[in-house]
């Protein structure tokens, strides 16, 4: 049996920590944690108004932290021109709907997420018996109702560009939702990949809490398709990212990281779903 990969110092990848703990790791790609889950900020420091994109919108209760930082980053007042969304988990929506209105700002996401988008459809119930630690079955209590931001939804283009940010290409990455995203930028190989794969093992609290490296694949408690996730964490694998940004965990980057995706990839099915999924 093939257990799970845990990296060691030498893949995480370097960061300039700013004020309100905003992580730099491109001159133009920061990450901010808020409790269980990461957000990332696109574009230069100081862009002002419109001059950045925000990619996913944290937990319930974040809102002012978010706002915090990216008043620090780009300025006070200054509004993003565009929400980007990876998917629509809880973890992921919680300042969604505010931010889409107090910004008046476009929120891009695939077309198989609009239904968890626009108030219509919600996440089928979690996986209690998912194996890892506690998380799966406190997993009952997270909300999975669909949020509606439909006056502000715009569908990613089918030509996979991403009109607020020129250079960048969306993937889709299904399995953990059937919409799922990632976002890739071919000039200096930089994925963010939401939780088509993360950093920490998100299952277990303790994790959790101390960010332990680890290359896992989706949350097990709310991944109803193993076989599309496979294939999307192979999808991801073929590009040969040199810097990742996970929904979970910390950032990574460099060939200790390249190889632990890639031996991921190869070995999907006996380290990524959980026990009762496993072949």
């Amino acid at each position: 049996m093939v257990v799970q990969i845990e990296l060691g110092e030498a893949a995480r990848a370097p960061e300039r920590v700013e004020a309100h703990e905003v992580r730099e790791v491109r001159p133009d790609l920061a990450y901010l944690r808020t409790i269980l889950v990461n957000v990332a900020f696109v574009g230069q420091p100081g862009a002002g108004d419109r001059g950045w994109v925000l990619v996913d919108c944290g937990i319930t209760g974040t809102k002012g932290q978010i706002t915090e930082a990216a008043a620090s980053r780009f300025g006070a007042g200054a509004r993003p021109a565009a929400i980007l969304q990876t998917h629509g988990h809880f973890d992921h929506i919680g300042a969604l709907e505010d931010f889409a209105a107090e910004w008046d700002a476009p929120v891009f996401a695939h077309a198989l997420e609009a239904p968890f988008l626009t108030g219509r459809e919600s996440y089928p119930p979690p996986d209690t018996s998912a194996d890892g630690g506690i998380m799966p079955k406190l997993a009952p209590l997270f909300p999975r109702s669909p949020v509606d931001v439909s006056a502000h939804l715009q569908i990613l283009p089918d030509d996979g560009s991403v009109p607020p940010l020129p250079g960048w290409r969306w993937v889709h990455t299904p399995g953990h939702t059937p919409g799922h995203v990632s976002f890739f930028r071919e000039a200096d190989r930089t994925l963010i990949a939401g939780d088509a794969v993360i950093s920490t093992g998100q299952e277990s609290a303790y994790e959790v809490a101390t960010q332990r490296l680890e290359m896992h694949g989706p949350p097990r408690y709310f991944t109803p398709d193993w076989v599309a996730a496979r294939d999307s964490v192979r999808r991801l694998a073929a590009l040969e990212p040199e810097l990742v940004v996970t929904g979970h965990g910390r950032a990574l980057a460099g060939p200790a990281m390249l190889k632990a995706l890639h031996h991921l990839a190869a070995h999907f099915d006996e380290i990524a779903p959980p026990r009762h999924e496993r072949a």
